[in-house]
């Protein structure tokens, strides 16, 4: 699982306000968790990450960084992670979760199990968020947009309420092809963002260039 796009915008953009605790599901190599563990220097770490090798290598690279007494790598399904720790809750709770919905299975076995699934997932996934969650805490989630009005729907019917979107772009003048968006617990106005990654290509916009210049050395 290379580091891709989505993970580490949603690494660079979650927000919350000086979070105890943090989980990372589905964290693949432990990327976002990582970028948490930097932003965050309180916060303790939960990553969850059903593939086994993907799990092995989090808790290699969690180790091997300055952060390791503050990140905690389960290999587990989430249900079985939250049916475990049931009692356990997260200021900010981060996920890139699969999103290809409905669509066929990859010949990768891995990817397959990385990436596909249906609107089942979904609602588990947001029903364990909701039980999850503090009072005030947040939900951050990467997906297309299709994903992302379904997930909408779902969360609603667990009283978890969208406070923010930000749509993605790749260049001004395209069309929006994934969003952040961004639930809580609590009722209130939504906010409305866009982020652009290219001013033209193979050009970085200067918003990228600003939320990942403290990750990347290429900047």
């Amino acid at each position: 699982m290379k580091i891709n796009t989505d993970g580490v915008l949603l690494g660079a953009l979650a927000e919350a306000n000086d979070p105890g605790n943090i989980l990372d599901i589905g964290t693949g190599t432990g990327v976002i968790a990582l970028m948490l563990a930097q932003r965050f220097t309180s916060a303790i770490i939960d990553a969850v990450e059903i593939d086994e090798t993907a799990a092995q290598t989090a808790g290699e690279n969690f180790q091997d960084s300055p952060f390791a007494d503050r990140l905690n790598i389960s290999h587990s399904s989430i249900q079985d992670f939250f049916n475990e720790y049931p009692d356990r809750k997260y200021d900010l709770i981060v996920s890139n979760p699969p999103f290809h919905l409905n669509s066929l299975e990859s010949p990768k076995a891995g990817k397959s199990l990385a990436k596909h699934t249906d609107e089942v997932f979904f609602e588990d996934l947001m029903a364990g968020i909701a039980n999850h969650l503090t009072k005030n805490g947040t939900c951050w989630l990467i997906l297309p947009l299709q994903a992302a009005e379904l997930v909408n729907d779902i969360a609603g019917r667990n009283e978890l309420y969208l406070q923010k979107r930000i749509a993605i772009y790749s260049f001004k003048a395209s069309e929006p092809h994934r969003e952040i968006v961004v639930f809580g617990k609590q009722i209130g106005k939504i906010l409305e963002d866009k982020f652009v990654i290219y001013n033209q290509p193979k050009v970085y916009s200067e918003m990228y260039v600003n939320s990942l210049k403290n990750f990347f050395t290429i900047f």
